[in-house]
């Protein structure tokens, strides 16, 4: 007995609404969502665990409620029809509206070498794109987006310097050349040019990669 066919979960999924982030943040919920990422019945899961059944059932109910997971597929123990839960996403972003208007009241970071305003402008990405592509997928559309991720190995701080006054000219050359506000059909697009320390080793030879 099949609730649907159990499609993979897409990689990323994002909250915007507080009651669902609610549950992320939460460790006990956040813990169970980790064990989640294959089918698993709710007997299956305490067992794993050590839980008792009832107290896990509850949480599962509420983490199925806020649409983190889903029953993917039943089958019968016995006497019993089983339902085999299996997060909705492999992993979940919180957008900043999720936080209420304390989300858009943030004053703008005046320095664009700053910390805060790679935050702020990686934050506004989340949000809107988030709010766009549940806006395309209602509508059966595909969201047309462009990312570009690489890593650069500086040799010095003046060779980062001079990185990012050629990378600033050239994107403020081509911005110009393409951008026309008298195309009555065109459409407005937003470009963000980060650049940050990576946490782990790059690559010996790294490669663009366009999606």
């Amino acid at each position: 007995m099949a609730a649907r066919a159990a499609a993979a979960p897409p990689p990323l999924a994002t909250v915007r609404e507080a009651g669902r982030a609610a549950h992320l943040v939460n460790p006990r919920r956040g813990h169970l969502l980790a064990h989640l990422t294959e089918p698993i019945s709710a007997a299956g899961l305490a067992r794993k665990l050590g839980l008792p059944r009832q107290r896990l059932t509850y949480h599962l109910r509420a983490l199925e409620r806020a649409g983190l997971i889903e029953c993917v597929r039943r089958r019968r123990q016995g006497n019993c029809v089983e339902r085999l839960m299996r997060v909705t996403a492999r992993a979940f972003v919180i957008s900043p509206e999720a936080s209420g208007s304390l989300g858009a009241s943030a004053p703008a970071a005046p320095d664009r070498l700053s910390a805060a305003a790679q935050l702020q402008a990686a934050a506004r990405t989340i949000e809107e794109v988030a709010a766009l592509d549940a806006r395309a997928a209602k509508d059966g559309k595909r969201l047309a987006t462009l990312t570009l991720d690489t890593v650069i190995r500086f040799a010095n701080a003046a060779a980062r310097r001079e990185f990012t006054e050629e990378l600033t000219g050239a994107v403020a050359r081509i911005a110009a050349r393409y951008h026309d506000d008298q195309a009555p059909a065109g459409r407005t697009f937003r470009l963000v040019v980060c650049a940050h320390p990576t946490a782990a080793t790059p690559p010996a030879t790294p490669s663009p990669s366009v999606t």
